[in-house]
């Protein structure tokens, strides 16, 4: 998963550049990942199961699909004209740190300690690391349009996980998709390309939309299912470096100080920032029994 997850940013890279449309580079991602998925959400739920799902909560999945998928990729993939890959997937990184103040921000009940209050502060400080040069550079514009798009993917599992605990993470994810393929479609048709673009193109786009979108969600609701959704996240913890060393070693992008200071300020906030505060045992009048676990991680990370 860290792997799948970390070379997104890769691949939208050499898609874009190749000539190929933000709406096309959506809609493959999602076209391909409904097609793989909505087989097996068919085999989980049947067809009734499924549109039962869908209309009992048509409104909330939509908003999802908005939030966490069709804006966020069309952002990234806008931002990713001017901005390197490597810088991507380190600003996409900070989607931990945003996920934290999010909650907190709607009205969670958790509470942010001194320790995680820290883990806020060093985040910020990487993002302020890395953006300041880019900034002055002339690419404020990408620079907000990544971090928008962590702000999507912060804000995404958290209304899933408020609003659709009751629903299996697969069927979600399908029919999200779908949603996504149905939006992308028109501007994806009035953008298509004049000519094939190349192989190394093709390559990107069908590495993104199979690998990285419906095998990647085939694995991590596989990885759930073993582990849980706490310890299934810690994966993302690793998707900076891959992004970087993808970049570095495929597309020859600069490997600088200020990438390294930036990717350990952003790490380790993002470890501290989620960490869980220490607390007593509780009273015996307090002990409630164990609630299942949600069937949708809402700490998962981008991708």
């Amino acid at each position: 998963m860290s792997v799948i997850w970390g070379v997104p940013y890769l691949m939208i890279k050499v898609a874009v550049e190749g000539g190929v449309s933000v709406p096309m580079v959506v809609f493959t991602r999602t076209a391909v990942g409904a097609v793989v998925l909505l087989p097996l959400a068919l085999c989980a739920l049947g067809a009734g199961g499924l549109a039962d799902l869908v209309r009992r909560h048509w409104p909330t999945l939509a908003a999802f699909t908005v939030v966490d998928m069709v804006l966020p990729w069309g952002l990234l993939a806008h931002a990713e004209h001017r901005l390197t890959s490597s810088m991507t997937g380190l600003l996409i990184a900070v989607t931990p740190i945003l996920a934290v103040l999010a909650g907190r921000l709607t009205g969670g009940s958790e509470r942010i300690g001194g320790r995680r209050w820290a883990g806020l502060a060093i985040g910020f400080a990487g993002v302020a690391v890395l953006t300041a040069p880019g900034l002055r550079g002339g690419d404020a514009r990408a620079i907000v349009e990544v971090l928008l798009t962590a702000c999507g993917y912060a804000l995404g599992p958290l209304l899933a996980a408020r609003r659709l605990s009751d629903v299996p993470g697969l069927p979600m994810t399908a029919v999200c998709l779908t949603f996504a393929t149905a939006l992308s479609a028109g501007p994806a048709a009035a953008t298509w390309p004049d000519a094939m673009p190349s192989g190394r193109v093709l390559a990107a786009l069908a590495g993104l939309a199979v690998i990285c979108t419906a095998l990647a969600f085939v694995i991590f609701f596989a990885l759930i299912r073993e582990v849980g959704p706490a310890r299934a996240v810690v994966f993302t913890y690793v998707n900076p470096a891959v992004a970087v060393l993808a970049g570095v070693v495929f597309l020859g992008e600069p490997f600088t100080p200020i990438i390294v200071s930036a990717f350990v300020l952003i790490l380790g906030g993002s470890i501290l920032a989620m960490s869980r505060q220490p607390a007593g045992p509780p009273a015996p009048s307090e002990v409630s029994p164990p609630v299942a676990e949600e069937p949708f991680s809402a700490d998962r990370a981008s991708r």
